[in-house]
C-alpha cells in the first residue's frame, strides 16, 4: 500500500511538471470578439472559440496542439508585456468589423507595440486573417506591417459552393510546413504582400502568396490569409483528397519547432 501512494505522488508531481512546462499557447479573445442568440435566446460568444465544437469552432485546432504537448490559455484583454509574458505563441484570428460586433476592439498601437517587443524576444506570433468584408483589415495591416507583411484587399481561392470545392485547392506536397498533408483547401482567401525580410511559405495555383513567414528579433511571425483551421474544414466534411486535418497537425508541429528552447 505504501509503494502504491509513493508511485500515486510521484505520477502525480509528474503530472504537474509536464503542465508546468508545457509551451503555452494563448488565443485572442479581444479583437475577436463575436457574439450571437443561441435558439433559445440567450447571448454567448462563438467563432474561433477553444472549445466549440460547432463548424464554426477551433476544437480540432485545438486537439492538435494538445496532442503535441501543448498547453492552451486565451487572452480576453489587450495584449500587454505582462499578460503576454508566459506565452510560448500567440494567435490573433478574424480581428471583428463594426459588421461583426458593435464595439469591435481594434489594434492599436499601444497593442502593435507590446505585440512586437513579445515577439522580437522570442514570441511565436501566427496571424490569421480572411477576405476584407469579413475581417478588420486596416487595423490588422498595421500590425503585420512591423513584420514587412500586407493583407490585400482581394479575393483568392474563391468557391461558390460544395460542388466546387478544388476551386479552393493547394498543393502542399514537398512545403517545409506541411510535412505531411499533400493537398488543403482554403477558400475566399487574401493574398499577403511581402517586404523587409518577409518570406512567403505557401502559394496558390495563380502564385499569390497565401502564407508568409518572418524572423523578428528572437521571435518567428506567420500570416495565414484565411482562418481555414476551424471545425467545418478539419472535421471530415471536406472531399478524401483534401488534407486539411494533417494541415492543422502539420502546423502546430512548425510553430511549437519555432519556439526558442528553455533554458
Amino acid at each position: 500500500m505504501k509503494k502504491l501512494r509513493v508511485l500515486m505522488a510521484a505520477m502525480l508531481l509528474t503530472s504537474v511538471y509536464v503542465n508546468a512546462n508545457a509551451q503555452k499557447v494563448t488565443l485572442d479573445y479581444y479583437f475577436n470578439h463575436e457574439i450571437h442568440k443561441t435558439p433559445a435566446g440567450k447571448v454567448e460568444r462563438y467563432h474561433y472559440l477553444w472549445t466549440e465544437k460547432a463548424n464554426s469552432g477551433f476544437s480540432i485546432f485545438a486537439d492538435a496542439f494538445k496532442k503535441a504537448g501543448a498547453a492552451l490559455d486565451t487572452l480576453d484583454s489587450a495584449p500587454t508585456t505582462e499578460n503576454l509574458k508566459g506565452t510560448a505563441i500567440y494567435i490573433i484570428v478574424d480581428p471583428d468589423t463594426k459588421k461583426e460586433s458593435p464595439n469591435p476592439n481594434y489594434i492599436e498601437p499601444k497593442d502593435i507595440k507590446a505585440i512586437a517587443a513579445w515577439v522580437k524576444s522570442g514570441g511565436v506570433l501566427l496571424m490569421m486573417a480572411n477576405d476584407s468584408a469579413n475581417v478588420e483589415l486596416p487595423h490588422f495591416n498595421n500590425l503585420a506591417a512591423k513584420f514587412g507583411m500586407h493583407f490585400n484587399d482581394d479575393l483568392q481561392n474563391h468557391v461558390i459552393d460544395d460542388s466546387h470545392f478544388e476551386d479552393g485547392a493547394i498543393v502542399t506536397t514537398g512545403n517545409p510546413v506541411f510535412k505531411t498533408a499533400g493537398k488543403v483547401f482554403m477558400k475566399d482567401a487574401c493574398s499577403i504582400e511581402l517586404s523587409g525580410q518577409a518570406k512567403p511559405l505557401l502559394k496558390n495555383s495563380s502564385g499569390a502568396v497565401i502564407i508568409a513567414t518572418a524572423k523578428y528579433g528572437k521571435g518567428t511571425v506567420i500570416a495565414v490569409g484565411d482562418p481555414w483551421l476551424y471545425d467545418e474544414y478539419t472535421n471530415g466534411r471536406l472531399p478524401k483528397s483534401f488534407e486539411n486535418d494533417k494541415a492543422a497537425n502539420d502546423l502546430v508541429a512548425w510553430l511549437m519547432g519555432q519556439v526558442l528552447p528553455t533554458k
